[in-house]
């Protein structure tokens, strides 16, 4: 169930003024797509913005906090009131908090699943009601990680949060098929983002986290595919009406490995 002409449509993305997100954002805007940004860093939102305006795009920012759910109502409003519909919504935004689990506080917790997991439902909440109401089809992308396939050490809250982005992905295919919309799930690897950094948008509410970003995943992002690839991948996953995106298959057999022992296991009781 795939979008093949993404011209005129509008395209709502989360975490849309950096990485992954100004990725797509660029991406969609290249297919004639009218482009929202929502993002909880302003500054970044206003050079985005004008970034894709000087391209030629039609694009609206937004800033928004996708784990108040309010906060994403606006945003949505705010989508509406610019460009009359939403078509295409990426559920993008994400924190990695790192460290041994049993190290981690309830405040790390709280910040991650606020963002990467509820974020996601935030946004399937405030949109897809919209969409449907439409009814003229759609697609939501809802960004996990291989961290949504293979557990990582160090990075387990936000491999717990990845785990259900792609659950609730599959759930949301079943859902939303009946009516016309279609769901992807995007699972990359490393990219060249900020989310080493990420720890510059916790609440201050919440404490302070690590003092360091975690040094395997900033070893990794700063020798990672670029984004733009990412949301080339995104586009034809759109098009095509793709279930899973998986812009790095290189770690297909990583996942074999995990799929055996499953299905090993499912023989040896």
């Amino acid at each position: 169930m795939g979008m093949e002409d993404l011209s005129g449509k509008v395209a709502f993305i989360t975490g849309g003024a950096s990485g992954i997100g100004l990725a797509m954002a660029r991406s969609f805007a290249a297919e004639g797509a009218k482009v929202v940004l929502a993002d909880i860093e302003v500054g970044a939102l206003e050079k985005a913005e004008e970034e894709l305006r000087a391209a030629g795009a039609e694009v609206s920012g937004v800033k928004c906090d996708v784990s108040d759910p309010a906060s994403m109502a606006a945003a949505a409003e705010a989508a509406i009131e610019a460009f009359g519909k939403v078509h295409v919504l990426c559920n993008n935004a994400g924190v990695a908090p790192s460290g041994a689990i049993d190290e981690t506080t309830p405040e790390d917790w709280q910040w991650c699943l606020g963002v990467n997991l509820m974020g996601v439902v935030h946004g399937i909440q405030a949109l897809v009601p919209r969409i449907k109401a439409q009814g003229e089809g759609g697609h939501v992308v809802n960004t996990a990680s291989v961290a949504g396939l293979l557990a990582l050490p160090t990075l387990g809250i936000y491999t717990a949060t990845k785990y259900a982005v792609v659950g609730i992905s599959e759930t949301l295919r079943a859902e939303l098929e009946p009516v016309g919309i279609g769901v992807s799930v995007l699972c990359p690897a490393f990219v060249k983002t900020r989310l080493a950094d990420s720890h510059r948008n916790r609440p201050a509410a919440l404490g302070p986290g690590p003092d360091e970003p975690d040094a395997f995943m900033t070893t990794s992002l700063a020798t990672a595919t670029e984004p733009e690839v990412i949301g080339e991948c995104v586009v034809r996953g759109v098009k095509r009406g793709d279930l899973y995106i998986f812009p790095h298959p290189d770690f297909k057999i990583a996942f074999q490995g995990r799929a055996d022992s499953i299905l090993e296991a499912f023989d040896n009781q």
